[in-house]
């Protein structure tokens, strides 16, 4: 093979494991980047930057993903559009540990023990309100009171 053939090939052969490699690594960066955000989503890691979590006041309906309890509070609040009726935030306590701490403290506010503290949870700005049965109540007293 001449030698000039030859040290062209090895050009373009550098120059494509040099495009090849930059690709791999940007992708395994970009991967790592995903990563890392999903997991601050799901522990709340950086819950500093969610200023909603940081202005919460007044009625908190702590739920979890999968709460059959907190299933039978979500069909109440869409079938009675108690969202448009009343102010109140959600935080989901299963996959984000920023929230359950925010429970925790809320429930220690009632002098409820760890053990009993549960989802669905609604703290109203001064008590607590625990179990689908009494959290419908609450909503149903709130809706008729207006």
């Amino acid at each position: 093979m001449n030698k000039t053939v030859e040290a062209k090939l090895n050009l373009c052969f550098n120059k494509y494991m040099k495009n090849y490699l930059i690709a791999i690594i940007s992708v395994i960066v970009l991967l790592a980047l995903a990563g890392l955000l999903y997991f601050s989503y799901v522990t709340g890691i950086f819950s500093f930057l969610n200023k909603q979590q940081e202005n919460l006041s007044g009625v908190i309906l702590f739920y979890g993903e999968g709460c059959s309890h907190c299933v039978n509070v979500d069909k109440f609040i869409f079938e009675n559009k108690i969202e448009d009726k009343l102010i109140f935030s959600r935080l989901e306590v299963f996959k984000n540990t920023n929230n359950s701490k925010i429970l925790v403290q809320k429930a220690n506010t009632c002098g409820l023990p760890t053990d009993k503290i549960g989802v669905p949870f609604l703290w109203d700005g001064s008590k607590c309100v625990v179990g689908d049965v009494d959290i419908i109540k609450f909503f149903q007293e709130k809706i008729n009171a207006k």
